[in-house]
């Protein structure tokens, strides 16, 4: 795990778009930004599996986009008694995108001291969860990272909040070419905005977005891409 010293700063690191599984979550990508996603694998410790794809940008120079599914048969390394990262055993959040299809879910912040960042969210009575060690083998060798995760697998502040993750000596986008999709602004509407945005500046990553308040949590993600403008919305997403 490479030091405090030697990562960048608090960033936006990646979005995360779930899907009830990987064919209807390329399916909605090539349908919606204009692009297949190509690189991806597999989560043992939760039972999931992902395809990735760059999404840097000037304002956002190390960023990409997941989409995210349970690997159907696939066992878990998590207690019987836990559930998975970002909300992906919630009952209504299945039933939302089996209907609706993929959706942008939550967003993940890079930073260069993950138990440091923690402990100034408890500080504000924000409990992130435990930091867990976990890997994925790629191409190019073992990606490994330190992430934050809950036992209830709650993202917190309908997905406004972000899950915190400390990259090991490779990012998923030293290998990941230019997919012709930028991010270009991330914005988090939130009924109690002052509390996410004093969690936001507590992470580092408040410069990095945009906090809004607003009636319900909503995420939007706004995004040059091969068919233009597209708007990435937790609630519906629109060209």
């Amino acid at each position: 795990m490479t030091t405090a010293a030697t990562q960048p700063p608090p960033c936006v690191d990646h979005l995360i778009v779930l899907a009830t599984d990987l064919a209807s979550g390329v399916a909605w990508c090539e349908r919606t930004l204009g692009i297949t996603p190509t690189a991806g694998g597999e989560h043992p410790l939760m039972g999931t599996h992902n395809r990735i794809f760059n999404i840097s940008s000037p304002a956002h120079p190390r960023a990409y986009l997941e989409i995210i599914a349970i690997n159907k048969g696939a066992a878990t390394a998590i207690p019987a008694s836990a559930n998975r990262w970002f909300d992906m055993d919630d009952a209504a959040l299945q039933q939302q995108v089996a209907e609706h299809g993929p959706r942008l879910i939550h967003w993940v912040a890079s930073v260069p001291d993950v138990a440091e960042r923690c402990a100034a969210l408890a500080e504000r009575d924000i409990e992130r969860g435990a930091i867990v060690t976990a890997s994925r083998p790629t191409p190019n060798g073992l990606l490994q990272w330190q992430i934050t995760v809950r036992d209830d697998g709650l993202r917190l502040m309908g997905g406004c909040l972000p899950t915190l993750i400390q990259w090991g000596a490779a990012h998923p986008c030293d290998s990941l070419p230019a997919s012709g999709v930028q991010l270009q602004q991330l914005t988090l509407q939130h009924p109690q905005a002052a509390t996410l945005q004093a969690a936001c500046e507590a992470v580092g990553v408040a410069p990095s977005v945009t906090v809004t308040p607003g009636n319900t949590p909503r995420l939007t993600a706004q995004l040059s891409t091969p068919r233009g403008p597209v708007t990435l919305s937790s609630f519906t997403t629109q060209e």
